[in-house]
């Protein structure tokens, strides 16, 4: 699979995660909960693979315009990474609060990845070519397991 359909797919795995916790209601502690720690597990996954994979080829084969997008996709990242989830974490999930908190990461996440769908991964797709796009999704896809691996083991050992 290449690197921009990998993502692409996981971009809708996190919208679909994304409305079912906004559609959730204060009852449902439980699933809310459940979608919360799934939702931080793909986030944490794919922001890796985009940083450590993706974000550097593209800055590599571009110039200041991709540079200029490079700084702003990985803020929105550390934004989402290092202030909302952690808040979104610690905030009862059997409160309004929380309702008002999962709206945020909501239009803050569909935000980055319409501007990463309809700017990034096009000028990527020209500037990277097919088989560099061929061998990053191999990278990446193997990158996933491994993640996956690590932070469900991580999840058991907590």
């Amino acid at each position: 699979m290449n690197a921009i359909d990998l993502l692409k797919a996981d971009h809708e795995r996190v919208k679909g995660i994304l409305t079912q916790l906004s559609e959730s209601t204060e009852r449902g502690i439980k699933k809310r909960g459940e979608l919360l720690a799934k939702l931080e597990m793909e986030i944490t996954i794919h922001t890796r693979l985009e940083e450590e994979v993706l974000y550097p080829a593209y800055k590599k084969a571009g110039g200041k315009e991709q540079d200029v997008m490079y700084y702003e996709a990985k803020e929105e990242h550390r934004t989402v990474d290092s202030l909302v989830l952690p808040d979104l974490k610690v905030t009862d999930p059997s409160t309004p609060e929380f309702a008002g908190r999962v709206k945020v990461v909501k239009e803050l996440l569909e935000h980055h990845i319409e501007e990463e769908e309809t700017e990034m991964f096009p000028q990527a797709k020209k500037l990277l070519g097919k088989a560099t796009l061929e061998e990053l999704g191999a990278q990446m896809e193997t990158l996933k397991a491994q993640y996956k691996k690590e932070m469900s083991a991580g999840n058991m050992a907590a």
